[in-house]
């Protein structure tokens, strides 16, 4: 015998208890029924920063990605400069918008981003500038600049087994296979390739020997909000930038012709590798074609390239440039979602939006890293710290009672004065 389903056992029940009472005249009132509901979704709205929640660190971590290895110690937050890189208002973590600009574009679902121009280093607007955010593989971008004026691009690499095995997003790097530097550097910025950074690091020293070299390069540009603690911008313990700074690393970058070449660079043949002897029934790995995965480059008139990134904390990230009208334009996104919109359709509002304000317009700079400029960078940046240190930011606290003690001292060195003077002219009318 086929058992029912015990929905409709119960649907049958119900149609039983009305009919009987409708059989007995009605003697019981048949169940009155709700309305149905409608499930509806709050509206989307961009999250707020105006408190500064990423002041001093980003959000906590949602895995274990970022606990440190056993014996290594948990790297404290950086130290915020005083007064802000980049001038007054990127100190700001709201909204930051030129006075009498309209307001930015609607769904944009990123939580701090920056519109930048890329030749004057001029900041049209931004959101949050300076708060602190992971970078997921955006940081590439780091690791490109330094490559790029570190590795000869025509030196032959071997592929390892270790590249092979990195996690995250690999490009197809296999053992034995034979790369050159051009290679990796075009599948580093093109495809996000952590196979690809993998091989790049080990030349610069490894992983280690790579970050530092990363971070003192970031330190040297004032991009003092970041912190590489990976190569490939998988997460790790420390890691940190802001919209600011990732503003600043792409336009160094973009300095480098063979940098602004391989991101908008569409596609590429990439090589294969041979079987594996150990590997029964291991085949040879043919070559392939290695596609850009940055939509803007595709879908936005004068698009210049860019680079994208994800990771379950840092989320969505981007940066990217576009030219219209001889204006070049940088975006930049942190902790971004792909709904309301895609990273790219998001970065593409922002670019439309810094394009219709008017040349010239800031609300804060880049800094310039020439000779010419020296004194215009001195003014926008906090200097290092004690020996190359890490810029220190003193309380507000501390920094009132240093005025205080300042004071004092000039306050006293004048009593002295005025003491000195008195007893010369009293001893003057004893004479």
């Amino acid at each position: 015998m086929r058992i029912p389903h015990p929905r409709h056992r119960a649907a049958r029940c119900l149609a039983g208890a009305l009919a009987a009472a409708t059989l007995l005249g009605g003697a019981f009132a048949a169940p009155a029924f709700a309305a149905p509901t409608t499930t509806t979704t709050a509206p989307f709205t961009t999250p707020n920063t105006d408190n500064c929640p990423q002041k001093t660190k980003p959000p906590a971590p949602i895995d274990a990605s970022e606990v440190p290895a056993p014996g290594q110690p948990t790297p404290g937050p950086l130290a915020v400069p005083v007064p802000p890189v980049g001038g007054t208002r990127m100190g700001e973590c709201g909204v930051v918008l030129p006075k009498g600009a309209p307001p930015p574009p609607k769904d944009i679902s990123a939580t701090a981003w920056m519109v930048s121009d890329l030749d004057t280093g001029e900041v049209l607007a931004a959101k949050d500038p300076h708060g602190r955010y992971r970078p997921a593989s955006t940081i590439k971008v780091l690791l490109a600049t330094v490559a790029l004026r570190t590795l000869q691009l025509d030196t032959v690499v071997t592929g390892t087994q270790a590249d092979a095995d990195v996690d995250g997003t690999r490009v197809g790097i296999g053992p034995g296979g034979r790369y050159t530097n051009r290679q990796l550097m075009q599948a580093l910025i093109m495809a996000s390739g952590n196979d690809a950074a993998h091989a790049i690091a080990a030349q610069l020293g490894g992983d280690d020997a790579a970050v530092a070299k990363m971070n003192e390069l970031a330190k040297s540009l004032y991009a003092f909000d970041t912190r590489a603690a990976t190569p490939s911008g998988l997460d790790g313990p420390g890691m940190s930038t802001s919209a600011y700074d990732l503003s600043l690393l792409f336009r160094e970058a973009m300095t480098i012709p063979l940098f602004a070449e391989f991101i908008r660079t569409e596609q590429i043949d990439f090589p294969g590798y041979p079987k594996n002897p150990k590997i029964p029934d291991d085949i040879d790995h043919p070559g392939f074609a290695v596609g850009n995965d940055n939509h803007l480059l595709f879908n936005y008139e004068g698009a210049l390239g860019g680079k994208t990134g994800f990771t379950d904390d840092a989320r969505q990230t981007f940066v990217a440039a576009a030219q219209r009208d001889g204006r070049r334009l940088a975006v930049t996104l942190l902790q971004a979602e792909v709904r309301p919109l895609r990273p790219w359709e998001q970065a593409a509002r922002l670019l439309d939006y810094g394009f219709a304000l008017p040349a010239g317009t800031q609300v804060g700079m880049l800094p310039n890293h020439n000779a010419t400029d020296a004194k215009s960078t001195a003014a926008l940046a906090a200097p290092p710290g004690p020996e190359g240190g890490d810029v220190l930011a003193s309380p507000p606290h501390e920094r009132d009672h240093a005025s205080v003690r300042t004071l004092l001292m000039v306050g006293g060195i004048v009593l002295i004065l005025f003491l000195l003077l008195k007893a010369r002219r009293v001893s003057r009318q004893r004479r």
